[in-house]
Formats: C-alpha cells, sequence, structure tokens
C-alpha cells in the first residue's frame, strides 16, 4: 500500500493521477491523519536496524534522479517556493498549483481544460488568458533563478515543462 501525504488540494489531485496505476494507495493531508487511519501507530523509541527509505513530503522533484549531486528545480509546497540549485523564490498559490502540476510530469502536456480544473477548480472557459498570465509569472521566476528549466506552451493544446 502506498500512502501519499499532500496538503492542498490541488497536490492530492496531482498524486491521485499520479499513483493511478497502483493497486492500493491512501491520500491525506497531514501525517496526523495518516497515524488517525493506521490506528494510531506510534513512532518508533529506538532507531530501526536498517536506514530508513528516503521520504519526500510536501515537495516534487524534476530532473534526473538524486544521486550525488541535489535535484535542481524543487517545488517545496511546505513554504510555498521554487528552489533553483542554491536560490529560491516565493511562489503564489495559483503560481505553485500550476508548477507543481507541470513539475510531477515533466513532458507531459496539460491541456488547458485540466489545468484549470486542477488548480482552480472549474470548467475551463474562454481564451486560457487566466492560464497564460501565470505562466508568465512562473516563467519570469524562473529566469530571475537563471533556471534551466522551462514551461513550454504547446499551441492549442496546452502547456509541459521541460528541465534541461
Amino acid at each position: 500500500m502506498v500512502i501519499g501525504i499532500a496538503s492542498s488540494p490541488a497536490a492530492r489531485r496531482q498524486l491521485a493521477q499520479l499513483l493511478g496505476d497502483t493497486e492500493a494507495f491512501l491520500i491525506v493531508s497531514s501525517v496526523d491523519q495518516a497515524r488517525e487511519f493506521l490506528g494510531g501507530v506510534e513512532a518508533p523509541s529506538a532507531p530501526p536496524a536498517r536506514p530508513p527509505l528516503p521520504v519526500v513530503v510536501g515537495e516534487v522533484v524534476a530532473g534526473p534522479e538524486p544521486s550525488a549531486s541535489p535535484p535542481a528545480l524543487v517545488v517545496d509546497s511546505d513554504r510555498r517556493v521554487v528552489r533553483w540549485r542554491d536560490r529560491e523564490i516565493e511562489l503564489t498559490r495559483l503560481e505553485h498549483d500550476l508548477l507543481l502540476c507541470l513539475v510531477g510530469a515533466p513532458g507531459q502536456i496539460w491541456t488547458y481544460e485540466r489545468l484549470h480544473l486542477t488548480v482552480w477548480g472549474n470548467e475551463h472557459l474562454g481564451r486560457g488568458s487566466d492560464i497564460h498570465s501565470v505562466v508568465r509569472r512562473i516563467r519570469r521566476k524562473l529566469a530571475t533563478l537563471d533556471a534551466s528549466a522551462t514551461i513550454d506552451a504547446v499551441r492549442g493544446v496546452g502547456f509541459r515543462f521541460a528541465s534541461a
């Protein structure tokens, strides 16, 4: 069983999409809620015999699998910032939720309709100027960080995240 923890509704929806092929999964909004579901399991007082597997809570990492070098682009949901190497910049709620969608599935095209439903929580109406405005602000912030990651427009369809 996979247990996912995501604080915002948009992040929980994205996590559900990512775990869609998993046989059994649970998505909760906090560690306390996960513990409650599991019957109040207490953390062991003694350290485990084997080192635990790495766990990332509240952030999505884009780029190559972590090895000796730190991840290239990190969206920190707890603090609502995007970090590129040793620099970071704050994000608005809309910027955070939209970037989290794109970064969570690099290279995948997110349609205007799907982004609008996931980020705004309603159906997409109109030409998409609201989405374009948020993407423009995110691009500006990524440029301020000198990040090589980009958000590519797919004309008439939507957007995708590309990490360099």
